[in-house]
């Protein structure tokens, strides 16, 4: 009987702390509507863990068991911890993720009135499932640029009610609906702000004030009604706004679900699970610092979405030159002799086997919520592991009691890519994609396993602490 209770404590001790784990990352997603609020959110958390910020525009005096980070835009940020072992030369364990995920975006120009309705133009980012869109209670969140006494000020916005709708036309106005809708992204994807009989009831007629090219006000450029709630929320008036990036986002908040509480359904999974749990990887793994000759860092990049081709994404020179600095101070090839020292780990979701489309998926590869993180593989290089990199990571987990599984797609099915094979192709390091399973991949809501929280966690962790020791059995 003691035996069936020692085993029915320890079964929900374990239970207890992945929906723990769970829990703190659903309250991270909610926080989070836009890249510049996980940034902002991340620098949180490590400031929190004694983590100080540095400038790329500020020369550098790093030192054994120093933490630091910095940030790009405001939407990308590397965090790093320096081993106290390390000298210049030694390697990089690296976690790469993004900070950005498939939205609407606010156009420049937004102010749209279209039969009676004050509505928001907005663009498409990235590659979403459009019509989840659709009859969804909506917001906005992202920046604000606020002059303010002759400064120039970054803020964060994120208005915390429903503001915006995209409705679905009747199946009696379209009768093949359910057949098909591919809704027209330009003309059909607009969002509902308000209408113009309550609008003129306020004295907010929405009439349009032509000024000459460069002269406009805000509230030339968008609805009024936007601005005034911006405003509000930012306490300025409009002649102090700027300009803004601002993403729409669902108001519905990240969820435990399921009957027994096994599912995350949440906004953004792709890819803020990664994100939040490099860094609280990072931040867990203090303690063996001391011993650790590699520096360990995070860099969680903007703009994966859309090819990462910009100056904060993976595609920049944004990570070689932060390395580079950390090499500075040993010979002169220290760099290069770091490079082959180092690994990267390019960690975005992956796709669980889906049990209405189990035909979609390669019959041996299926991967399944709760059995672990999944590692990915692609001949064409769409993925940058190779079987050195996963030899690596398998002993890792080995030694760190975390589960894995493989994942390669049907040979007749295209094969998405990630930050992997940007980096490996521009540093030279070797490097393996890897993510957590899920299902409905750049949906506005979409669903995961508790699981996956603590066990990316367990596997960053794992990483940051024996990668040093796994390279040096390499015999080759």
């Amino acid at each position: 009987m003691d035996a069936a209770i020692f085993s029915f404590n320890r079964k929900k001790a374990a239970t207890d702390k992945v929906l723990g784990a769970a829990k703190q990352f659903i309250s991270f997603v909610n926080k989070c509507p836009s890249p510049f609020h996980v940034v902002d959110e991340t620098k949180k958390l490590l400031v929190a863990a004694g983590y100080k910020e540095l400038r790329e525009t500020e020369p550098w005096a790093i030192q054994p068991l120093d933490k630091y980070f910095l940030t790009r835009n405001q939407s990308t940020i590397i965090a790093f911890a320096v081993g106290g072992n390390f000298k210049p030369g030694n390697g990089f364990s690296i976690v790469g993720a993004h900070t950005d995920s498939p939205c609407l975006k606010v156009k420049p120009k937004s102010k749209t009135n279209k039969s009676g309705y004050a509505m928001v133009g907005v663009e498409c980012y990235g590659g979403g499932i459009w019509h989840t869109w659709f009859d969804r209670d909506l917001t906005v969140g992202g920046r604000v640029l606020v002059k303010n006494n002759g400064s120039i000020e970054h803020r964060l916005v994120h208005i915390q009610k429903p503001i915006l709708r995209v409705p679905h036309i009747a199946i009696h106005l379209m009768r093949d609906h359910n057949e098909k809708f591919g809704p027209n992204k330009e003309s059909q994807v607009c969002p509902v702000l308000a209408t113009s009989v309550q609008l003129e009831l306020q004295g907010d007629k929405q009439e349009d004030n032509k000024k000459p090219e460069g002269q406009e006000k805000q509230c030339d450029k968008h609805q009024p009604a936007l601005v005034k709630l911006i405003c509000d929320e930012l306490k300025i008036s409009p002649d102090q706004m700027m300009d803004f990036e601002l993403c729409v986002a669902d108001t519905q908040p990240a969820a435990i679900g399921g009957a027994l509480d096994e599912f995350i359904f949440a906004p953004r999974l792709d890819n803020l699970l990664n994100a939040y749990t490099a860094v609280e990887a990072l931040i867990e793994t203090d303690s063996s610092l001391k011993s650790d000759p590699n520096i360990r860092l995070i860099c969680l990049f903007d703009n994966e979405e859309v090819g990462s081709q910009s100056a904060q994404g993976a595609a920049s020179t944004l990570q070689e030159l932060v390395l580079r600095r950390l090499s500075s101070g040993g010979s002169q090839t220290a760099f290069e002799e770091a490079i082959p020292k180092s690994y990267m780990i390019s960690a975005d979701q992956a796709h669980a086997v889906h049990p209405n489309y189990s035909d979609k998926h390669e019959t041996n590869h299926q991967a399944a919520l709760h059995k672990g993180i999944v590692l990915k593989f692609n001949s064409n290089q769409r993925y940058a592991t190779t079987a050195i990199t996963t030899t690596i990571l398998r002993e890792i987990a080995l030694k760190s009691g975390c589960p894995l599984q493989d994942f390669v797609v049907r040979n007749d099915s295209p094969c998405g890519s990630t930050i992997g094979p940007i980096m490996s192709a521009k540093l030279g390091i070797p490097t393996i994609d890897i993510g957590a399973p899920q299902l409905s991949m750049h949906s506005i809501r979409e669903m995961c396993c508790t699981s996956s929280v603590s066990q990316a966690i367990c596997l960053y962790k794992g990483f940051f602490e024996k990668y040093p020791e796994v390279f040096s059995s390499l015999k080759f």
